[in-house]
């Protein structure tokens, strides 16, 4: 099983916007944009050459499976970015595919942005996404209640 990233496009991101409504990812990933037309805005900002986010997709065989991306980039305070990622495609869930994606990806963020820390939030229930962070390297530094939901906030200096 060969693990890569690759360029999004407009065409990706309406992919992963209709992947991301299943209920089960939903409950686990808030999602900034509301609609097609909003994700697809976003991702034109991330093309200008002043843009606080850049993404990727995960690719596994050449298989279009996920998302990986920061936002927030280029921040002078700790973290300098914000990392969140989704396998949308549940047949790849649980095979290190998460992982490995956010480990190829913190490395090219931090070659091409100069980033040295990164945070990330995830719910405290969702086991999965915590054993990512953990795995890739990322110390649990709080746990919060917000909106009627623990959360922990995670932190890593590259």
């Amino acid at each position: 099983m060969k693990i890569g990233l690759g360029e999004r496009t407009a065409q990706t991101v309406a992919i992963y916007f209709a992947r991301a409504q299943q209920d089960i990812i939903q409950r686990d990933l808030p999602q900034k944009a509301r609609t097609l037309e909003e994700a697809l805005r976003d991702y034109e900002d991330t093309l200008r050459p002043d843009a606080n986010s850049f993404g990727r997709k995960i690719l596994v065989d050449g298989a279009y499976v996920g998302d990986v991306w920061c936002y927030c980039l280029g921040r002078a305070e700790v973290p300098n970015a914000m990392l969140s990622y989704c396998v949308f495609d549940a047949s790849y869930w649980r095979r290190g595919i998460a992982t490995e994606a956010v480990s190829l990806f913190l490395a090219e963020v931090r070659e091409k942005y100069d980033i040295r820390t990164f945070g990330a939030f995830t719910y405290s229930d969702n086991i999965a996404s915590i054993r990512v962070l953990e795995k890739t390297g990322v110390s649990s530094i709080e746990d919060f209640f917000e909106d009627g939901r623990w959360s922990k906030y995670f932190q890593r200096e590259l």
